[in-house]
């Protein structure tokens, strides 16, 4: 059992170890829709029905009864996201602006060892979620000057209010990425008709964030807001699960993790709220699954997740005063909870092929008064449909391809501008001028989001018996 052990942790590890995560299309907030090529191509709809090693990202507890097994296989994410702008702006360039950085590699691994009938456990590795966007220079935010001020005969030409280096906010090239990698060691053990699992985890998240300069009088901390490389935050948490086979073709599924709590990013205090801390929500789920037909299974999910309660993804982006970003209990992004139901058929259709299709539909997570601000983070993603198969190239070896694409979805409002204060000089002295947070009347800023991702997987199962790290045969 031991020398099983060491083999399965060996192999699962060299596996992480060689291909780091990349995130970017958001499907359920900043989650991807399933993690493995046959949960994808259900739409993310299989948390009670376990088939494949990848099913314990989503519920640890369906692991009970499948065969040895390593899964491995990467995503193509291809996100085409933007925004479009209109009227009197003074925080973001004006124009149609598109993100670059187009392609996305997300890998993912697992694999299951069975302790004997009734239990088994397992490791699993994927990127979860995360965002980008990449705005070019080119696109170019004006220099915003106080209207001038004319009282009878004493004139005054309107101050600097907001200088500008181009870019979507004015500091040049603009942008954030955020990725995000889990490992999970997991047991699972079968109770009769029930089966539970228990998934410690670990998490990692990496964040670059550009081109926010001209926000510095915003931030307590204008040294740690923006153009700093890579900072990297480490943590964890634990995922649960159960199923319940009420009947030989009906089952239910449930699982939920609590939040990955995460060290803070030091290298942006002064952007992201409660001084850099950032943890990864928690979420729910439930799920029925049915066989209609010996070889047809239909499958609906629920699944929320609870944005709002991390402080620097929930609290609103606006107002904003001086000294504001980076402290604690300051602006988020104005996230909001997301609620998503999927819904997925899986046809077994011959002993080698197995066709399936799927349709999620999340809630966006942004409204119209936090949109200037996330024109950095567009995760406005709301229907989805996917379909993908699995074919079995031996009776050990089989792969698994999948299809999802994000219909084009935009949310819309008026520019946040934020606190400003200046002052006129007069040969009388100088005229302070304050103006308060608003919205700017005749603005639109216009954020959207679409994409297209594809995801394949080899998975192995071992002979009966069979204990050898390397197949001997495919």
């Amino acid at each position: 059992m031991r020398q099983n052990i060491r083999r399965a942790l060996l192999a699962s590890m060299s596996v992480v170890s060689l291909i780091p995560a990349h995130s970017s299309l958001a499907a359920e907030g900043i989650e991807l829709i399933g993690y493995g090529a046959r949960q994808k191509a259900l739409a993310g709809s299989d948390v009670a029905d376990s088939k494949d090693a990848m099913s314990m990202a989503v519920n640890p507890a369906g692991i009970v009864g499948l065969d040895r097994q390593y899964q491995f296989g990467v995503s193509a994410l291809l996100p085409d996201r933007g925004y479009d702008a209109s009227g009197p702006l003074s925080v973001v360039a004006p124009g149609n602006v598109q993100s670059g950085r187009t392609i996305f590699p997300v890998p993912y691994s697992a694999n299951i060892e069975p302790i004997d009938a009734e239990s088994a456990w397992g490791m699993v590795s994927y990127g979860n979620g995360g965002i980008n966007t990449s705005y070019d220079a080119g696109h170019f935010k004006p220099p915003v000057f106080a209207p001038s001020l004319s009282l009878g005969p004493i004139s005054a030409a309107g101050p600097l209010i907001s200088p500008t280096l181009g870019g979507p906010f004015g500091g040049g090239f603009a942008g954030i990425d955020l990725e995000q990698e889990f490992f999970s060691v997991v047991y699972a053990r079968k109770f009769g008709p029930v089966s539970v699992g228990f998934a410690p985890t670990l998490a990692g998240q990496a964040l670059n964030i550009q081109g926010l300069k001209t926000l510095s009088p915003y931030s307590w901390d204008p040294y740690h807001l923006s153009d700093n490389g890579y900072d990297y935050s480490f943590g964890g948490g634990f995922r649960i699960g159960l199923q319940y086979d009420i009947t030989k073709e009906l089952r239910l599924g449930l699982a939920g993790a609590t939040p990955m709590f995460m060290t803070p990013f030091g290298k942006y205090a002064g952007a992201i709220g409660d001084h850099g801390k950032m943890d990864i929500p928690a979420d729910v789920s439930a799920g029925l699954a049915y066989d209609i037909l010996p070889s047809v299974t239909v499958m609906v999910d629920w699944k929320h997740i609870f944005y709002s309660a991390v402080p620097a993804m929930g609290n609103p982006s606006n107002p904003l005063y001086p000294a504001m970003l980076g402290t604690f209990g300051g602006p988020g992004l104005g996230w909001r909870d997301t609620d998503s139901e999927a819904f997925g058929i899986e046809w077994r259709t011959t002993k080698q092929l197995t066709l399936r299709l799927g349709y999620n539909h999340t809630s966006p997570m942004i409204g119209s008064q936090d949109v200037t601000l996330n024109v950095l983070a567009p995760a406005i993603s709301e229907h989805h449909i996917a379909g993908g198969f699995k074919y079995d190239l031996t009776k050990n070896s089989s792969i698994d391809f999948a299809t999802v694409y994000a219909f084009k979805h935009s949310v819309s409002g008026p520019e946040a501008v934020p606190y400003v204060s200046f002052a006129y000089s007069t040969p009388f002295g100088a005229i302070p001028v304050a103006i308060p947070p608003h919205y700017g009347p005749g603005t639109n800023i216009t954020a959207s989001l679409s994409g297209l991702e594809f995801s394949l997987s080899y998975t192995y199962k071992f002979d009966t018996g069979d204990h050898s790290l390397i197949p001997t045969h495919f």
